[in-house]
C-alpha cells in the first residue's frame, strides 16, 4: 500500500482505466437485463394466451399473388365455433386520423373493432364505460380514447360525454382506457381511438363487407395456445381453399413466439454490447499491466536491495502481484458503485421497475 500511495497520480490513473471498464460493462449488462424485464412484461400485458391472425399475400408458383390476401369476420367466427382451443375472437380494423375537439387535435391510431377486443388485451375503462352491443348493431358514432389521446384533446377536462370530430362525423366519447404505456414494439397504446367496428366500417375505412385486416384470438388457456394455433391454420387453409403444398395467405403468432423473437434480438443485442464494453475493461487491465512493467522498471535498486538482503524471486513477484490486485479491485468497487447509481438513474428516469 505504501508503493501504491507513492505514486499516487499513476495509481489513480490505472484505477480509473479500470473503473471506466467495470462501470461500463456493469451499466450495459443491467440495461440489457433490464429492458429484456420491462419488453417481456408489456409482452405479458398482452395476455399469455393471446393470438393474432393477419393477411398476407400467398405465392402461387413461386410467384407472390397481386391480390391481397383477405381476413373476415366470418373467418374470426369459424375459428371460435371450430376451434376446441379457442375462447372469443376480436376482428378489428385498423387506420391513423385526426381527432379533433374545439381546436385541440390529435393523430391516434384509429381501431374499429368488437367488444371482445376489452377482454382479450385486458383493456379497461379507467373513467366512462365501453360501447354496448347495440352500439355495434347500430353503428352508433361513439368512441372509446386513451389516456394519451385524452391529454392531448382535453387537458384536464373530463372527456366523457363530449363530442369529438373524425373526418367529416362527430362522435360522442364513452370511456377512457386505463393507463398502458408502450407495446413492446414501441408504439404507444394511450394514443388510440377505439371504435364499434360497424362504425369504422361505414364511416372511415372503405372496405369490402365483413372484410377485416387482422383478427385478435383468445385460446382456453395458456397451456392450449400452441394448439388454437395449429387449429386455427388448418380451419383457414380449409376456409380458404388452401391446396396442400400451397403457402398460407395468413398469418397466426402466438404470445409465445413473440416472446421467442424478442428473447433472440436480446440475446444478440446483450451479447454485443457487453463485448463491447468488455474492451474497455481489457484495455484498462492492459494499462495495469502497463503501469506494473514500468513500477519494475523503476524499482531496478529496490528490488536489488531486498534480494540482497534475502528475499526470493518469489517474494518480489508476490508484491508486484499484490500492488495490481489492489489496484484493480478499486478500481473494481468504484466501477461496480459507478454503474450501479448510473442503473438507479436511468431506471428513474425510464420508469423501470
Amino acid at each position: 500500500m505504501r508503493a501504491v500511495r507513492r505514486n499516487k497520480l499513476r495509481a489513480g490513473l490505472t484505477i480509473l482505466g479500470i473503473t471506466i471498464g467495470v462501470a461500463a460493462v456493469v451499466t450495459v449488462t443491467a440495461l440489457a437485463s433490464g429492458a429484456r424485464a420491462n419488453v417481456n412484461a408489456q409482452i405479458s400485458n398482452l395476455g399469455s394466451n393471446s393470438l393474432i391472425v393477419f393477411a398476407r399475400s400467398a405465392r402461387a408458383s413461386g410467384v407472390r399473388s397481386t391480390t391481397g390476401a383477405r381476413l373476415s369476420e366470418l373467418d374470426g367466427q369459424a375459428l371460435v365455433r371450430e376451434s376446441t382451443s379457442i375462447r372469443i375472437a376480436a376482428p378489428f380494423l385498423r387506420s391513423s386520423a385526426q381527432i379533433i375537439y374545439e381546436g385541440q387535435n390529435a393523430s391516434p391510431t384509429l381501431v374499429g373493432t368488437r367488444l371482445n377486443y376489452f377482454e382479450i388485451r385486458s383493456w379497461k375503462v379507467a373513467r366512462g364505460e365501453p360501447w354496448s352491443p347495440a352500439s355495434e348493431n347500430l353503428s352508433e358514432k361513439v368512441v372509446v380514447i386513451g389516456a394519451q389521446t385524452a391529454r392531448d384533446l382535453f387537458g384536464s377536462l373530463d372527456p366523457v360525454g363530449r363530442m369529438v370530430r373524425i373526418g367529416r362525423h362527430t362522435y360522442r366519447v364513452l370511456g377512457v382506457l386505463e393507463e398502458k404505456g408502450a407495446s413492446p414494439f414501441g408504439q404507444s397504446q394511450d394514443d388510440i381511438v377505439l371504435m364499434p367496428i360497424t362504425t369504422m366500417r361505414s364511416h372511415v375505412v372503405a372496405t369490402r363487407p365483413g372484410e377485416v385486416h387482422a383478427i385478435l384470438l383468445s385460446s382456453t388457456s395458456a397451456e392450449t395456445s400452441e394448439r388454437a394455433k395449429q387449429q386455427a391454420e388448418a380451419i383457414l387453409r380449409q376456409r380458404h381453399r388452401i391446396d396442400e403444398g400451397e403457402e398460407d395467405d395468413f398469418a397466426v403468432r402466438s404470445q409465445a413466439e413473440f416472446q421467442a423473437m424478442q428473447d433472440a434480438i436480446f440475446a444478440a443485442l446483450s451479447a454485443l454490447l457487453v463485448s463491447i464494453a468488455a474492451v474497455s475493461l481489457v484495455v484498462g487491465g492492459i494499462g495495469v499491466m502497463n503501469i506494473m512493467l514500468v513500477s519494475v522498471t523503476e524499482r531496478t535498486r529496490e528490488i536489488g536491495i531486498r534480494m540482497a538482503i534475502g528475499a526470493r524471486e518469489i517474494d518480489i513477484l508476490l508484491q508486484f502481484l499484490l500492488e495490481a490486485l489492489v489496484l484493480a479491485t478499486l478500481g473494481g468497487i468504484v466501477g461496480s458503485a459507478l454503474g450501479y447509481g448510473v442503473i438507479l438513474g436511468l431506471s428513474s428516469a425510464l420508469g423501470w421497475p
